[in-house]
């Protein structure tokens, strides 16, 4: 959310941020936000001339009463109530008005950064740099399912039956390969100075509302019937919220913190759930990072976030590349983002792993999170997130590119100690 003081002096930059974001549609909030906020400072400014009239009035009540003045005191009385009414009209109205602004100040966009590149949708994000050769195996890689399969390590079928489509059943070594990652990538974070967390899986409207777009929040979460709770699509959702009405003293910060969780998704939207497999689906786990931070320092946070992603899947000998999001395919609280993609040796393309964003001071406007400064005053801190890895998505990745002719799977050194000792899975 922005700061409103934005659009009452530079109303056009908010609407050519709109422009580069390709949401021509929201170019008349601009214009509704500014004239309900005069109307809402109109009426503050009159609440403020009456609440002084009020008790002027008051004290005069007492003086008059204490001189034998009655019918004076009685008709400063009925001034008294007359003010009290118009008050509660203008308060009322106030109300209303603040709560208008705050429902269309929640839909219009953050300002991208600069550098963001300008592009309507995904088919027009700009690659940055590639890291680890893309491997062309000299035998036929199957479908990921049929991987498995063979391995003995999944199960949609009973998932259909039990869930639908968009669940799966891990076993066997994949289930205790899918763990090894998870701990892996948490040990892995640990040593990168991240607090490791295991937060709430659910969470109260009021933290999904800051967190997210309404747009995301109704393609996304799952609501639970009949309370004030909603199942989490990443742990960010819940970690973020963890600070919400908080002032933070600047020597606590920057707040770095890696958390597991279960992730829970409608996917709603044009991609779909895919019947045979398991790349979009309604529930998976992993491991998130997030960082609580000082404005100046947001950028420098951007780039050791999505470095991590990186090193981690290069620690498992994953080729990736970084992507940069363009500006219509930012969603709206945030102000950069860069995707992480792994290489498929069976669709000889990229296809995205992790997502690293910068939202800037947006989630912290609307969540009430501050830092304390004795000087200068409080002020909103930025926050940043990124996925470290979100398995069984990764396995798609790590199945293709640790293969074997024979259909056995090598585990990287990394991993082994999870599995036990294990160097195959066959």
């Amino acid at each position: 959310m922005l700061d409103i003081r934005l659009l009452r002096n530079d109303p056009e930059a908010v609407k050519d941020n709109i422009r580069r974001k390709f949401q021509d549609s929201k170019l008349a909030l601009v214009d509704e936000v500014i004239e309900l906020d005069r109307k809402a400072r109109e009426a503050k400014a009159r609440c403020d001339v009456l609440r002084n009239q009020r008790n002027s009035i008051s004290k005069e009540i007492g003086a008059l009463l204490a001189k034998g003045q009655k019918e004076e005191g009685e008709q400063n009385k009925g001034k008294v109530a007359a003010i009290a009414e118009e008050l509660a009209r203008l308060e009322s109205l106030e109300t209303q008005l603040t709560a208008q602004i705050r429902e269309r100040m929640l839909v219009i966009p953050n300002i991208i950064d600069p550098s963001v590149p300008i592009g309507k949708d995904d088919s027009e994000n700009v690659e940055l740099e590639r890291f680890g050769e893309p491997a062309a195996p000299p035998f036929e890689v199957p479908h990921h399912i049929a991987i498995m399969e063979n391995l003995r390590g999944v199960d949609l079928d009973s998932a259909r039956k039990t869930s639908g489509n968009g669940f799966y059943y891990l076993c066997g070594d994949i289930a205790r390969l899918h763990s090894a990652i998870l701990s892996y990538a948490r040990d892995f974070m640990i040593d990168r100075g991240f607090t490791y967390y295991i937060p709430p899986f659910m969470i109260r409207s009021k933290v999904v509302t800051g967190v997210m777009s309404f747009t995301e929040m109704e393609n996304m979460m799952y609501k639970i019937e009949g309370e004030d709770l909603y199942l989490i699509g990443t742990s960010e959702h819940s970690m973020i919220g963890k600070f919400v009405d908080t002032i933070l003293d600047e020597e606590q910060l920057p707040q770095t913190l890696t958390s597991y969780s279960p992730c829970f998704r409608k996917e709603v939207g044009a991609h779909g759930i895919d019947e045979r497999g398991v790349y979009r689906i309604h529930q998976f786990e992993k491991q998130e990072m997030i960082v609580v931070c000082k404005p100046e320092e947001s950028p420098r946070w951007f780039k050791i976030l999505y470095e991590n992603t990186v090193d981690f899947f290069r620690s498992l000998d994953i080729p990736v590349r970084t992507l940069e999001c363009c500006s219509g395919d930012l969603a709206d609280l945030k102000v950069k983002s860069i995707d992480v993609e792994a290489w498929s040796p069976r669709q000889q393309k990229y296809f995205e792993v992790g997502s690293c964003s910068n939202l800037g001071d947006a989630q912290a406007r609307r969540l009430g999170i501050r830092v304390r400064n004795k000087e200068s005053g409080n002020y909103f801190a930025h926050t940043l997130n990124n996925t470290v890895v979100a398995p069984p998505r990764m396995l798609i990745a790590f199945l293709e590119n640790n293969l074997n002719e024979d259909g056995t799977v090598t585990i990287p050194q990394p991993l082994r100690m999870y599995m036990g000792g294990k160097e195959l899975i066959k």
